[in-house]
């Protein structure tokens, strides 16, 4: 019992024991925990404060330098402002002295203008008394005087007047007289020399199938009468008949009169007609001393040759213009060779007139304005119907050149021109329905021979052709008479045998 309460104790003592060192040695555990952390803490703590002393430190440098900036660019401004107030003060002195200098100038004028003042009054005195002594010595007032004045002006005007009309009149007079070019009218026929009568019948071929291939292909009227050892061939367009008349002298020469040799001979005249052309637009340049145009007008100018205007031949015509052109230039002081050019090339439209629209004087400017023509030249064309403003001397002198040409008697026959300009809009009114490919007027314009396109135009559609373009004339044409409307559509089939 007693050793039972003394291991009771003892262990008792042992617990007690225990607890007291547990509890010491957690108090020194504590201590020493606690020890550490305050360490840390205080760690922390310098090193905040170390930061925060640095960035104070930044702060106050970059504080520093942005003052140091500030007052600079203070200074400068400072600096700046100063120059400006000098600058302003230097201006303010500059135009207080200029003010000064316009007052006195003012003063200056002012005493001027009264000087000037007294002047004029002074010389109006002495104007009224010299017109006074005038009118006494003259015995004539200032109206009497004006009005002698303005009848003497009247009289010189017409005294001179006069004197120029009578000055214009000898020299066109005198141009007239140095170049006399005699003119033959051009006719609608032309006639073919046969060999013998026997020809005729060959030309005419088997059921006119000879004569009716050559007017197809040349668009005139071949007409075989009794007239000895001769056929006439009748169209308005010179060229056609010189054409034909051509193509007819190589087939009698050849001997062998058919279709297709018609073809090759009529081929072959208008290569050579061609050539012609070339050769008299050459000719008509070199005879008016004009040797810089362009290879494009001067066959422009040939074609001409086969023109007519009222009978007169359109490059004989030119020609004598150009002459008369560089005379009257001469004589007015006037540029001659920009004269010559435009009487030269004034109805160079009229080559191309019947296949271009517009008037010939407008296809004119155009063909020359795209040739490279020189504009004063363009300009000295232009003018000679008015349909363009007289804008040089030298349009007024080509107008007056195409005057004397055309208007001298004898020049010019009006009945024929009329007669040709409405066969000319017969065939227009023709060809300008699609399916045309060619259309003659033939027979003094009571026919109008019609070639279709049988490609585009059936034998139903050939009918109504011929109503339609019947219906047309009638109602945009007057003549005497009736025009037969004559359609005619060919279809010819051609193989090779090899």
């Amino acid at each position: 019992m007693q050793f039972m309460l003394t291991s009771q104790l003892v262990v008792g003592i042992v617990l007690v024991f225990g607890m007291a060192v547990g509890y010491f040695i957690r108090q020194v555990l504590a201590s020493h925990q606690a020890s550490t952390n305050e360490f840390k803490i205080k760690s922390q703590l310098d090193a905040a404060r170390n930061e925060t002393k640095a960035i104070i430190l930044a702060a106050k440098d970059k504080a520093a330098m942005l003052l140091d900036e500030v007052k600079k660019e203070e200074k400068e401004m400072k600096s700046q402002f100063m120059r400006l107030e000098d600058r302003l003060s230097k201006k303010e002195e500059s135009f207080e002295r200029k003010e000064q200098e316009i007052e006195k100038e003012r003063g200056y004028l002012a005493d001027e203008l009264q000087k000037i003042k007294n002047a004029k009054g002074q010389i109006d005195e002495l104007r009224q008394r010299a017109m006074g002594e005038l009118e006494r010595v003259a015995h004539m007032t200032e109206t009497d005087a004006r009005a002698e004045l303005g009848i003497m002006l009247q009289r010189l005007s017409k005294e001179k007047k006069e004197e120029i009309e009578k000055k214009s009149i000898e020299i066109m007079t005198s141009a007239i007289q140095r170049y006399a070019r005699s003119h033959i009218a051009e006719t609608t026929i032309s006639t073919v020399m046969l060999p013998s009568d026997e020809l005729k019948g060959k030309i005419i071929g088997r059921e006119g199938r000879n004569i009716r291939t050559l007017e197809r292909l040349t668009g005139v009227e071949i007409i075989v009468d009794e007239t000895p050892e001769a056929i006439t061939i009748s169209s308005f367009d010179p060229m056609r008949r010189e054409i034909t008349k051509l193509a007819l002298e190589k087939l009698i020469k050849d001997g062998r009169i058919q279709p297709a040799k018609i073809e090759e001979k009529v081929e072959e005249a208008k290569q050579e007609i061609n050539e012609r052309i070339r050769a008299a637009g050459e000719e008509a340049a070199y005879e008016t001393g004009i040797l810089d145009l362009p290879p494009e007008i001067i066959l422009l100018l040939g074609r001409l040759s086969f023109r007519t205007s009222y009978g007169q031949n359109v490059l004989l015509h030119s020609v004598e213009m150009t002459h008369i052109s560089g005379m009257l230039a001469a004589e007015l002081k006037a540029n001659v060779e920009v004269a010559k050019k435009g009487a030269l090339l004034h109805d160079i439209g009229k080559a191309v007139d019947h296949e271009v629209q517009g008037t010939h004087v407008e296809i004119g400017r155009k063909i020359l304005k795209k040739y490279g023509v020189a504009e004063e030249v363009i300009k000295a064309m232009e003018a000679h119907h008015e349909d363009y403003p007289f804008a040089t001397p030298e349009s007024y002198i080509v107008a007056a050149a195409d005057a004397i040409s055309a208007a001298r008697p004898g020049a010019r026959r009006d009945t024929l021109e009329n007669y040709i300009k409405r066969l000319e809009d017969l065939e227009k009114i023709a060809v300008g329905f699609p399916g045309v490919k060619n259309a003659y007027a033939i027979s003094a314009g009571r026919e109008i021979r019609i070639f279709v396109e049988p490609e585009k135009i059936d034998d139903f559609a050939a009918l109504q052709l011929a109503k339609d373009i019947a219906s047309k004339i009638q109602s945009e044409l007057r003549y005497p008479g009736e025009i037969k409307v004559n359609v005619i559509r060919e279809i010819r089939a051609v193989e090779y045998a090899r």
